[in-house]
């Protein structure tokens, strides 16, 4: 369906149209709405193509180019897009790579198949095999979820469909904007079955929306909707739902 991918590829569009506009005149900042629809944009092609393939073939990570704007895709729709050590490897590799990219200005994280990312992949862990890698591939600039003790010097902004919750949540809180579309549900889920956040999710959430906030969010393991997520600011745009269709 075209309303799967077209939600981050025409986000890249406006970023890259926005990085080049002249700034709003003072007069008519009361013209500008924190709700975005993508309705008046049509799909762009991406300029070049790259992948990053696990131990089972899958291509894991899918990188392509629009404009001077890097997409960055998490495919595991198997798993809802949680990630493995070994795409948090590459997710991690990824962004390197666009950091060190001279002719990208952004990028834009998202989940393949309508879903942004529903954690770490406790079923990959519990399997075994995977705990030594994890070990060793953690460090200060690679955390459990991959790029989220990488410092970017160019923003990046996640483009959230359908769940982003535990792990996935502190994706998008490295990220440094968040546009939600208006069925996403964001969450710290982990909560509800004992495993805490682990990748700078208790820091950057509080710093976000203020330590009453998180502690809410994060004691109690709720769900937050579109609505309630722009109103605390946990995302800075929500758009319609199935507006690239």
């Amino acid at each position: 369906m075209a309303g799967v991918t077209f939600m981050p590829l025409a986000l890249g569009r406006n970023v890259m149209r926005n990085l080049h506009a002249p700034p709003p005149v003072l007069s008519n900042v009361g013209a500008f709405s924190r709700r975005c629809s993508f309705k008046d944009f049509s799909i762009p092609w991406a300029s070049s193509h790259r992948t990053y393939s696990s131990h089972n073939g899958r291509n894991c990570i899918i990188q392509s180019q629009v404009g001077s704007i890097q997409m960055i895709a998490i495919n595991r729709p198997h798993k809802r897009n949680a990630v493995d050590p070994e795409t948090a490897k590459y997710l991690h590799e990824a962004m390197q790579d666009f950091e060190a990219d001279e002719n990208t200005s952004a990028a834009v994280l998202y989940g393949k198949d309508g879903v942004f990312c529903a954690g770490f992949d406790l079923s990959a862990l519990a399997s075994g095999g995977y705990q030594e890698s994890l070990v060793s591939t953690v460090d200060d600039v690679q955390g459990p979820m991959g790029p989220t003790r990488f410092l970017c010097s160019k923003p990046v902004i996640a483009a959230i469909e359908g769940y982003a919750v535990a792990g996935g949540l502190e994706l998008a809180l490295w990220c440094d904007l968040r546009v939600m579309d208006e069925t996403a549900i964001l969450g710290v889920f982990c909560r509800r079955f004992g495993v805490p956040l682990v990748d700078g999710g208790t820091v950057r959430l509080p710093k976000l929306i203020g330590l009453s906030r998180a502690l809410d969010l994060i004691l109690t393991g709720r769900e937050v909707r579109a609505k309630e997520a722009l109103e605390i600011g946990l995302v800075n745009r929500v758009c319609d739902t199935g507006s690239g269709q």
